[in-house]
Order: C-alpha cells, then structure tokens, then sequence
C-alpha cells in the first residue's frame, strides 16, 4: 500500500489543528466550582444547595453549555478568595461595587438591595441618626463581605466578626452586638430560620452607600469563552422574567 506523504508545512497545519482541537476540549471539560454562602437566596437543603438564586445559576450552567460543575455552600470569606484567586469558580449572591470592579467578571445582576442596621426593639438606648452614630455601637459583620469592608473604610471599629450571616443575627439576639447591617428580605428569612419574630428587630437607618446590587460573577482567571457563554445564558434568562420570577418575595 502506497504511504502518502505530507509536506513539513502540511503536517505542522494538522498538528496545530490537533493541538485547537485539544485545547477546546479540554476549556469544554474544565468543571466549574459554583460557590455561595448561607443566605436567603441560597441554603443546603437534604444535602444540595438550594434556593432561588441556586436554581438560576444551575439554569445559567446548563443553557451555557456546561454541565460539569459543583456547588458548595462556604463561609462567605472562603468562598470569595476562592473567587478571587482560582480559575472558572462562579459566585454568588455579591454585591458589585467600585473595590470589586477589576477583580472579577461580572456575569449579571440579580436584584438590587437595600442595607439597613437593624436593632433589637427593645433597645431604646441604640439610636442611629446618622451613620456617623453607629460608630458608638457594636456591630455584627461578616468576614470580607462587602459591608465590613466598607465600615472599615469609613473608620469604624468596634466591630465583631462572624463566619456567617446567622451567626450575626444570633449575636444581636443576645446582645453581643447593637446592630447588624442587612436588607429586610435577609433579616426576615434569618429570623424564620431562627424561629424567632421579625418583630424584634427594628430598622434604625439605611445605609445609602451600600444599596447596590447583588450579581453573580466569575473569577478573573476563567476562559474569555466561558465568560461569554455564562454571561449571554444569564442575560436571556433576565430578558424572559426568569430572574425576577425566582426572585420575587
């Protein structure tokens, strides 16, 4: 049988074919590490994390084509040095603001929150007029989340950190803090979580600075393709109502 013989340019051109190929499957076959905190849009539930946010990122994986991934469920600072540092990790919910604008790609928006310090009822010697007057008071924050960093940037200091959002909640509960900043909707579902009324907290002040939005974002180092792909499978599912439909109270 007669051999065909190929030039050197010629098989260089079907090694560096090859090797495209090669490298497109592999980008197709890299899983994707989707991580999230406990929170009122995302929750370990029999075993799988679940909740209205979840189910959106599931839904944006699968319509994007990638259907290799892992959800977890971490304490918020683990999860966002996960994102920061590592490639093709996915996290949510994050507030987007201008610390965070370079770190991260930016998939979509989810909702816009609004961030108030709420207080124990029943604590008539805790009032907030300004937010210069919060400085007086303990408060509960969450490592590396978004509202530490900025309270730290605008100089307070009598701070106490927690892992998670629940376990600030439960320090205000016993008075080891004053006040705790989140939106209503994550006070509401922290309280029914905990078994107590909602009732006992009060809203002293909103936070105008940390009213953004919450996205769901990829790390720097994840494929420009993957980006892409992620981020236009988020957008029609925005476009068709799917977000605000997930995410209604």
């Amino acid at each position: 049988m007669r051999r065909t013989r190929y030039s050197i340019k010629q098989r260089l051109g079907v090694l560096s074919a090859t090797v495209l190929v090669l490298v497109g499957l592999s980008a197709q076959a890299e899983t994707m590490h989707v991580v999230t905190e406990d929170s009122s849009y995302s929750w370990l539930q029999d075993g799988k994390v679940a909740g209205p946010a979840s189910e959106l990122v599931e839904k944006t994986l699968v319509n994007a084509g990638l259907n290799d991934y892992q959800m977890a469920l971490y304490p918020w600072a683990r999860a966002y040095d996960m994102a920061r540092l590592e490639p093709n990790v996915v996290i949510y919910p994050m507030i987007r603001n201008a610390e965070r604008e370079t770190q991260f790609h930016w998939v979509g928006e989810l909702e816009p929150v609004i961030q108030v310090f709420f207080k124990l009822r029943e604590r008539k010697d805790v009032a907030v007029g300004t937010l210069q007057d919060a400085k007086k008071f303990t408060i509960g924050v969450v490592r590396d989340d978004a509202r530490q960093q900025y309270l730290e940037s605008q100089h307070f200091s009598r701070m106490v950190v927690s892992a998670n959002n629940l376990d600030n909640l439960r320090k205000l509960l016993s008075g080891q803090v004053a006040l705790v900043p989140m939106p209503e909707r994550e006070a509401r579902d922290q309280c029914r979580d905990l078994n107590v009324s909602f009732d006992l907290l009060e809203n002293v002040y909103t936070i105008d600075d940390l009213s953004q939005s919450l996205y769901v974002a990829l790390s720097l180092k994840t494929p420009p393709d993957t980006v892409q792909r992620v981020t236009q499978a988020f957008a029609q599912l925005k476009a068709d109502g799917s977000v605000a439909k997930a995410l209604a109270p």
